[in-house]
């Protein structure tokens, strides 16, 4: 079995210019043919794209090794910081990525930023491979006039406030405004909208921040208006149901035409907090306030569709309309950042030029997510773009595109790491953590209560 594993890397046990030592025997032999035929690959980003990428090769390769290196102190991505606090169902992927984690060829390193910390030509260095995994961390600007004023806000940073993402936790968006509007009608916006206007005592039970349930509470938000460029036959959020565009479409179409009945009236005229899809409609500006200090509402163009099928687009008819709020979240999309100088980048679709994965110019490079594709789909989507990684990786290796000989994989990088005074955060590590803020939790009757301050996560550890 160990000679059919090391044709198929085509190395032999002993470089050809030298044979075996003299008298060695097979145990000696055995023993270096273990540890030199064992594949480093290394990780970066520890959402969903890196626990799927890690996973499929783990699974496919037996003697693979994977580290998986993460700038936050705590793993999980986007399942910890970017799934809404009343979908727990959704996050219990993060039972997988745990048993991925306490696998022996699996190790976790937190609090590394790759680009600062350790550089991507160096992770080339240590490992066999290296796959950038690493999401979309930033969010796509609006570009129009009064953005930048107070009560603008795009929706990643305020979800990041309420699911405690320690660059967003200093947020304290101002809801003293009784109407809100949120530009763009994803998955994302319809979340937004729903924190807004969930009543407290509904999230108390949730794993929503202490902080943001404090400002929640103290909330005059009444209205939510979702705006979108195009009509409702191309809204982005989805709905977890088979065939789910013909059925949202039955869904909105059944909404728009018919009548409510006796209680359902009765029930709409009585409720305290209220929200609406505005189509056709392309911001165009934000609207200061009297004093210029804050803003005061978005001034829409009215668009129409011209084209079919993919090709449809928005195209203003010359109509304009003002929309009065005290609050503006922009919800038009996720972006990638460039991670490194060494890795190209295309700045344009925020994503890192690759073909099925396999970095372009770079062997030996590869992307797997929302910085390979875009910020697109949902969690099952990025499972099988990073498994479709994961192959391409696993055949480049079989195909001797890969280094042929050892790699010291995380030794080299601990040495460095130390080296620059960074100390990383191990898995075991982490689940301290996480009994802390289970603890800390169970005290208010919530799931946990998240940690929201990397230095008070460090000092926890004894960092």
């Amino acid at each position: 079995m160990a000679s059919r594993c090391w044709r198929w890397w085509g190395w032999s046990a002993w470089p050809r210019t030298r044979p075996p030592p003299a008298g060695s025997t097979p145990s000696f032999r055995h023993h270096l043919s273990t540890q030199e035929k064992t594949l480093q690959i290394c990780v970066v980003g520890s959402g969903p794209a890196g626990f799927y990428t890690a996973q499929h090769l783990l699974k496919q390769h037996p003697q693979a090794h994977v580290d998986i290196y993460e700038k936050q102190p705590v793993p999980f991505g986007l399942v910890r910081f970017g799934v809404a606090p009343d979908h727990p169902e959704v996050k219990n992927v993060i039972n997988t990525f745990t048993q991925t984690a306490h696998s022996g060829r699996c190790a976790f390193w937190g609090n590394v930023e790759v680009g600062r910390d350790v550089t991507v030509p160096e992770l080339r260095e240590a490992y066999h491979a290296v796959v950038l995994s690493y999401g979309a961390e930033d969010h796509r600007a609006l570009e129009v006039p009064g953005e930048e004023l107070p009560g603008v806000c795009s929706a990643r940073a305020f979800v990041g406030w309420y699911n405690g993402l320690p660059e967003n936790r200093e947020l304290e968006p101002d809801l003293s405004c009784d109407t809100a509007v949120i530009l763009g009608q994803g998955n994302v916006a319809l979340d937004v909208a729903r924190i807004l206007l969930t009543p407290p005592e509904h999230l108390e039970r949730t794993d929503i921040t202490k902080a943001a349930l404090g400002v929640l509470r103290q909330s005059r938000v009444k209205t939510v208006w979702l705006v979108g460029r195009r009509g409702p036959l191309q809204v982005a959020f989805t709905i977890k149901v088979p065939r789910p565009r013909k059925r949202l479409t039955e869904l909105l179409l059944r909404t728009a035409t018919e009548k409510p009945g006796p209680e359902e009236a009765a029930r709409r005229a009585s409720a305290s907090r209220a929200w609406g899809l505005r189509f056709f409609r392309s911001p165009q500006q934000v609207l200061p306030s009297p004093d210029g200090r804050r803003a005061a509402g978005v001034r829409l163009a009215v668009t129409r569709l011209e084209g079919v099928g993919e090709a449809t687009r928005a195209v203003p008819t010359g109509d304009m309309e003002d929309l009065p709020c005290g609050l503006v979240l922009s919800s038009v999309g996720y972006k990638s950042r460039p991670v490194d100088p060494s890795v190209p980048f295309d700045s344009k679709l925020g994503v890192i030029p690759n073909v099925e994965g396999r970095v372009m110019d770079v062997p030996g490079l590869y992307c797997s997510g929302w910085v390979k594709r875009g910020p697109t789909g949902v969690i099952a989507t990025t499972m099988t773009d990073s498994f479709l990684t994961g192959q391409m990786l696993l055949q480049d290796l079989k195909a001797g595109l890969l280094p042929s000989g050892p790699r010291p994989g995380y030794a080299a990088i601990q040495a460095l790491l130390s080296s620059r005074g960074v100390r990383p955060v191990s898995f075991s590590d982490w689940e301290k953590l996480d009994a802390e803020e289970v603890a800390r939790g169970q005290r208010t009757g919530k799931p946990r209560e998240k940690l929201v301050d990397p230095q008070e996560m460090l000092r926890l550890l004894g960092h």
